[in-house]
């Protein structure tokens, strides 16, 4: 099969969708790998490294995609790469399609096979494509809060561990997955009073029984959360429905309550966000100001720290990518249900049915469309 992978383009994304190593891997299986030029410099890749793993240097994204029967990326693909794809190609990225309309119109026009990495499950329930991320993500929450808490961003001046004498900071987690354990973590690790905050009793039992002391745990009803949130200096929004868009768990009426300068972090920003005041930032300008309350709602967190970002993902995609490399898609889907639940879009179909819900599309079961 003929592997390509094009250099990211969203602004400040430096990580890269194949690492050398998973590049000598499908050469090894005797797959062909073209990647764009420069494409893995920011995660401290050079075009060498992928030589020397057996893969071709391409000059251009067109050439990378006219070639191409499988594009394998990081960010979901950006309107001028969406007009280079076609039907009988397959896409496995990051899509993130519920909030996004436009780009899942123009998947379906496309006839792409696309794959989701965050869609992608495993036997235990869980999204292991999407974990590695998360765990980045939720371990950068913090430090970026953090940061946007100094009084030269907007923020109240607050540091976040305090000092002898001095109360720290209280952050408010909402959400108590993979992006919320990690960050409560890091957040009761650098000395701040912690809450998480979710709906799951069997996930805070097991929060408090493996993280007993570290932080507390409290059950996320609407007049806990309104309390919480009031009460903190950082909030950090770490809600996940597979697929579909975040829900909206603090209004802009609930900025008023809270403290001036306090700081959030939307990590479900992706997904749409989980505060009705979010809207998707960047690296360059990540910070913005609503009711006296500083927002930070980067939209590709972990490309902040791209090689270990990189490195992370490139481990847990490359069993899935030699699989689709090997069987082709239909037989890899067919073979492995978690696989099949990736499948977004196919030969124009909508193939998921959150994001069929959330934006109003008739979709195909991923089953029939294996037939299609």
């Amino acid at each position: 099969m003929k592997i390509g992978c094009p250099k990211e383009i969203k602004p400040q994304e430096y990580r890269v969708g194949l690492t050398p190593d998973a590049a000598r891997e499908a050469k090894a299986q005797g797959h062909d790998i073209a990647v764009e030029t420069s494409a893995g410099l920011g995660a401290g890749f050079t075009d060498e490294d992928y030589t020397a793993a057996g893969a071709r240097i391409i000059d251009t994204a067109e050439e990378i995609f006219a070639w191409a029967d499988l594009i394998i990326k990081v960010k979901e693909p950006q309107p001028a790469e969406r007009k280079m794809l076609r039907e009988n190609q397959v896409l496995f990225t990051y899509l993130h399609l519920a909030p996004d309309p436009d780009q899942t119109r123009d998947l379906l026009a496309s006839g792409v096979t696309a794959i989701a990495y965050e869609t992608v499950t495993d036997r235990a329930g869980g999204l292991p494509l999407l974990a590695p991320m998360s765990e980045v993500a939720g371990k950068l929450a913090p430090q970026v809060g953090a940061w946007t808490l100094q009084k030269a961003n907007g923020g109240r001046g607050v540091l976040l561990g305090g000092v002898p004498g001095v109360t720290p900071a209280r952050v408010t987690v909402i959400g108590g997955g993979v992006v919320g354990t990690h960050a409560a973590r890091v957040a009761a690790g650098m000395g701040a009073e912690v809450t998480v905050l979710d709906r799951s009793l069997p996930r805070l039992r097991y929060l408090d029984d493996v993280f007993a002391g570290q932080f507390r745990t409290l059950y996320a009803s609407a007049a806990a959360t309104a309390a919480e949130v009031a009460a903190a200096d950082l909030v950090i929004g770490a809600v996940l429905v597979p697929g579909a868009a975040a829900p909206k768990l603090v209004t802009r009426e609930q900025l008023k309550t809270m403290k001036p300068g306090a700081a959030i972090v939307d990590v479900a920003i992706d997904q749409g966000g989980c505060f009705e005041t979010s809207r998707a930032t960047t690296h360059q300008d990540p910070i913005y100001e609503v009711e006296g309350i500083m927002h930070y709602c980067v939209a590709n967190m972990p490309g902040a720290v791209a090689r270990t970002s990189t490195l992370a993902l490139g481990n847990a995609t490359m069993p899935f990518l030699l699989a689709l490399a090997n069987k082709g898609w239909r037989r890899a889907c067919e073979e492995d249900e978690h696989l099949l639940a990736g499948l977004n879009t196919h030969a124009g179909h909508l193939t998921y049915a959150a994001v069929g819900r959330a934006l109003g599309i008739d979709v195909l079961s991923p089953r029939l469309a294996l037939k299609a």
